[in-house]
């Protein structure tokens, strides 16, 4: 049976706001500073994200992203945000909500997010998890939001473990990353569970 929506859908909202960052959807206009930054960031980021495509910072790869996104968006199924440092309103990263269910479910079964090397380590990633998961639950009317880490990405770990997520297990061989199945610690946040409130 599909899971049909029980509440009324809302026009889509394009933009959050956290303390440190904002968030809106990515457009044609940014590939520039989005392409620079992975670049830069490749062997940083590499060991935990699915293998990078031949074309993965060409513009014609960065189009059909855009029109992914945007399908997604009007089918109901995710949002992808683009972060941006409040201070220098730099592009620091990206945040996405998919495989969004509606109906008994009210779930975003992943939430995911990649930062720019030189913008880790400064809060910026947990107040954007903060600002998306407190958007979802207030603004989108979800009631589950999952996320997943591999158990060596410490920082990961602690982005989620600030942002109020629980710990629920291990998905053996969850996710192909970097060209290998690996086994993924699994976390969620609840509706009524208490979500840190963005730092000032």
């Amino acid at each position: 049976m599909a899971l049909r929506s029980t509440f009324p859908r809302t026009k889509p909202v394009t933009h959050v706001d956290g303390k440190l960052v904002r968030l809106r959807a990515p457009i044609a206009g940014d590939y520039a500073a989005w392409a620079k930054l992975r670049g830069d960031s490749r062997d940083f980021l590499t060991p935990w994200e699915p293998t990078w495509s031949p074309d993965e910072l060409s513009r014609a790869g960065y189009r059909r992203r855009l029109r992914r996104y945007a399908q997604a968006l009007r089918d109901g199924t995710g949002h992808m945000f683009f972060i941006f440092e409040r201070k220098s309103d730099e592009l620091i990263g990206g945040c996405q909500l998919s495989n969004i269910r509606q109906g008994v479910a009210q779930s975003a079964a992943s939430l995911g997010y990649w930062t720019g090397q030189r913008f880790a380590g400064k809060g910026l990633m947990t107040d954007a998890v903060v600002a998306v998961v407190r958007h979802a639950f207030d603004r989108m009317g979800l009631h589950r939001i999952e996320a997943a880490c591999l158990p060596t990405n410490d920082a990961s770990r602690r982005v989620l473990t600030k942002a109020g997520f629980t710990a629920e297990g291990t998905a053996r061989k969850y996710l192909k990353i970097n060209g290998e199945w690996r086994d993924h610690l699994l976390f969620a946040v609840i509706a009524g569970d208490p979500v840190p409130a963005p730092k000032s």
